[in-house]
């Protein structure tokens, strides 16, 4: 269905049915959608593949991290867990390189306490070198580098990494960018193809070779039809280009993802500004510990961080970072000079949309429901492999693995009716400017199908007249 070159299948010889009486839009439109789920399946999904084959093992590296890095994320429970200030001088004795950039403290009473890093050197500009702490004996318990507001951990963030760009930078994202641009068009054209057909040529039990082949592709690729298009809907949201574009509606529309504000309310600065002199722990003002109890007082339960000042202007900030269900997403600016609260931002008070990415971001990730979130996930990915890879021996099993079987007929297109074609055109106008990179390759498949209706033209009528 969903992902591969279903149309061989299609193409290949059928037991003869009668002709209905009258011809719908949908009659007239079904070679094209047949003709371009096959090129998407021959072109697309290699892309798709790579993508599914990482986001399985993304989202099984979320257990992975746990077993590979329990020393370091987990402790034995004490007595009483000493300040978050001394949990810092600990880290900053041990690791006393670049600044501190954020501190989370320990969650839960096993967990160990997180200062993360900055300016280290042999850590990436945009990662952090994240020092684990155990919160009741102030022992360091190791560090390791860190990606991402979700604390991805070198295993996790390689594969990450591998998944979004392939370790290629930006020009890498393009990739991840092309397999969620079409996979919801491949899947909505699948699940059309399939239910077009008549029922019994979807059945799985009984038949044997292109036919079983067929039947499987479809029956799996329409179940799991809603998860990619969900997928495909949550990756565009933070793509290159689609991504932009989305941003740039969603702050039209008045949804943007606000932020606290982090300007401090003025005063006596000397003990910050002392503070950024001495060497970045992340003490300014009043330190770390007031910081944290104004942080509470205002309601905002663990998990939280802490962002220090990044400037004798700024305030700290606090905010929640718990990303599963429910989500705890509310912030606090504290003045480092009197430890009040000068600004305060709750996630009840965000737009709808901007409600909506953060949900569908997190269920994307993995993290909104935990473990069944990523059992889902790596169950969707397994799902789009074996897709892919019927949709290619559908093609093999034709016995012209090398062909691309007919092209779109001459005068397809004039046979659907402009009241279906004419809307049709404009909203693939639209979405292709929205999303490039379907509207790119689509008119590249628009190009190369005419051209080769053409020779295929050109070679019947030699044909005839020889």
């Amino acid at each position: 269905m969903s992902t591969a070159p279903s149309l061989t299948a299609e193409e290949a010889p059928q037991p003869a049915a009668p002709e209905p009486k009258s011809r719908g839009p949908w009659a007239a439109l079904r070679p094209l959608v047949l003709r371009l789920h096959f090129y998407a399946g021959v072109f697309v999904a290699p892309f798709l593949l790579v993508a599914a084959v990482t986001g399985l093992l993304y989202a099984a590296s979320f257990q992975a991290e746990k077993l590979l890095y329990a020393h370091e994320m987990t402790v034995p429970v004490g007595d009483a867990k000493l300040p978050i200030s001394r949990q810092v001088d600990a880290a900053r004795k041990a690791h006393p390189e670049g600044t501190v950039s954020a501190v989370r403290p320990s969650p839960e009473d096993d967990a160990s306490t997180r200062v993360m890093l900055s300016g280290v050197e042999g850590v990436g500009a945009t990662h952090t070198l994240a020092v684990f702490v155990d919160p009741y004996t102030g022992e360091v318990r190791g560090a390791l580098e860190q990606y991402g507001s979700t604390g991805a951990l070198p295993l996790r963030t390689w594969i990450d990494e591998f998944h979004r760009d392939l370790h290629l930078g930006e020009n890498g994202r393009l990739y991840s960018e092309l397999a969620a641009s079409w996979l919801w068009v491949i899947a909505g054209g699948g699940v059309a193809l399939w239910f077009s057909r008549r029922r019994a040529q979807r059945k799985v039990r009984g038949v044997t070779g292109r036919r079983r082949t067929l039947g499987l592709h479809g029956a799996v690729g329409v179940w799991a039809a809603a998860g990619f298009f969900f997928l495909s809907a949550t990756g565009l949201t933070w793509s290159a280009y689609a991504g932009a574009h989305i941003d740039e509606l969603r702050t039209s529309l008045g949804q943007a993802t606000p932020s606290v504000s982090a300007a401090a309310s003025g005063g006596d600065h000397a003990g910050h500004d002392a503070a950024s002199r001495a060497g970045g722990d992340g003490a300014h003002g009043v330190g770390l510990d007031k910081v944290l109890a104004a942080a509470r007082a205002e309601g905002l339960g663990d998990p939280v961080e802490i962002v220090p000042p990044a400037d004798a202007s700024s305030a700290y900030v606090v905010k929640q970072v718990q990303r599963s269900w429910p989500e705890k997403q509310d912030a606090v600016a504290v003045d480092p000079a009197s430890g009040e609260v000068t600004d305060t931002l709750r996630f009840a008070d965000h737009p709808l949309l901007a409600k909506l990415t953060r949900y569908g971001i997190d269920l994307h990730t993995g993290v909104l429901f935990g473990l069944a979130n990523q059992i889902a996930l790596m169950l969707l990915a397994l799902a789009l492999i074996l897709l892919i890879v019927w949709g290619y021996r559908m093609w093999w099993q034709r016995g012209r693995g090398g062909a691309f079987g007919r092209p779109i007929p001459r005068g397809a297109w004039a046979q659907v009716p402009p009241y279906v074609l004419v809307p049709l055109m404009a909203a693939v106008a639209v979405v292709g400017y929205l999303v490039p990179l379907l509207g790119i390759p689509l008119a590249g498949f628009l190009v190369v199908d005419v051209v080769l209706g053409e020779i295929a033209h050109r070679r019947d009528r030699r044909t005839s007249v020889a």
